[in-house]
């Protein structure tokens, strides 16, 4: 199954699944009005009552989880991009935190901050949490996930590198593309195979599969769990890998009218355009 955010024709929020060029409304007044509230509830999702059809044409995305608690982000997951980067081999992930007021959806702007022209695209798989959980097991970790979709845990490289602390060049507004739906487990199959690709205006910059991250999903999740308690709706992004604009000669930054695609096969593909701040003030 594939699930949107979106906002009805009237404005409001809602989720649903897509079933061809359609979307069937699943939110409710009455029951959970948002994917991530449907998680928390429990109910299968497959069990939800169908509502309206929309043309999926027509309507505004929101980004997957428009609202998730926690968006939990792994650094230097694949081993092309450890060694552009010159990082040092590790036992544990390295994990850094995204805010979810940087998201936007599938077909929205990515933002160019007025305070740096070093935007960076980095391609990401992301996992949605279905079941949360203190010290998941890895041999219990995938049972716990609801879906994955697309992230481009767009960077503003020179902000990153202040410090050794990455949270301000991965927190600007705008920044974080999620899209442009979830897949569920049933229906994502087995990932490893599967393709992270980015292209900008075309051109392939990323391409890898999911089968060469360094700390795979279950590892992941076992990891980040015991150190604090996941809850459905929570997003956590693998990574990305090599061949990111800032380790290219010269530097590929994205800018003001480009478009920047992560391609992930049967996931999906996320499309944005890059928009620089003060056009959107």
């Amino acid at each position: 199954m594939k699930l949107v955010s979106f906002r009805r024709p009237d404005g409001t929020p809602s989720f649903g699944k897509v079933e061809g060029d359609r979307v069937i409304d699943l939110g409710r007044p009455d029951g959970p009005a948002t994917l991530r509230a449907a998680l928390a509830a429990g109910t299968p999702l497959a069990d939800l009552a169908p509502g309206a059809a929309y043309p999926l044409a027509d309507l505004v995305l929101l980004p997957v989880i428009p609202d998730p608690a926690k968006i939990l982000c792994v650094g230097h997951n694949y081993e092309t991009h450890r060694q552009e980067t010159g990082r040092a081999k590790v036992e544990h992930p390295s994990i850094f935190i995204r805010f979810a007021d940087t998201l936007v959806a599938h077909g929205q702007p990515i933002v160019r901050p007025r305070a740096s022209g070093d935007l960076d695209y980095e391609a990401e798989l992301a996992v949605v949490i279905g079941k949360g959980g203190r010290a998941i097991s890895e041999a219990d970790a995938l049972a716990h996930v609801a879906g994955y979709a697309c992230f481009n845990d767009a960077s503003v490289r020179d902000w990153q590198w202040h410090t050794t602390q990455f949270a301000p060049g991965k927190n600007f507004p705008g920044t974080g593309a999620f899209g442009p739906w979830l897949v569920t487990p049933d229906e994502a199959g087995d990932l490893a195979d599967v393709r992270v690709i980015s292209r900008l205006n075309g051109q392939t910059m990323q391409d890898q599969p999911v089968r060469d991250m360094i700390f795979p999903i279950a590892k992941i999740i076992a990891y980040v769990s015991a150190f604090t308690a996941l809850s459905p709706g929570d997003v956590i992004a693998t990574g990305t890998p090599g061949g990111v604009g800032a380790k290219r000669t010269p530097p590929v930054w994205m800018q003001p009218g480009d478009r920047i695609e992560i391609d992930i096969g049967r996931i999906g593909t996320l499309s944005n355009f890059i928009a620089h701040e003060d056009a959107l003030a």
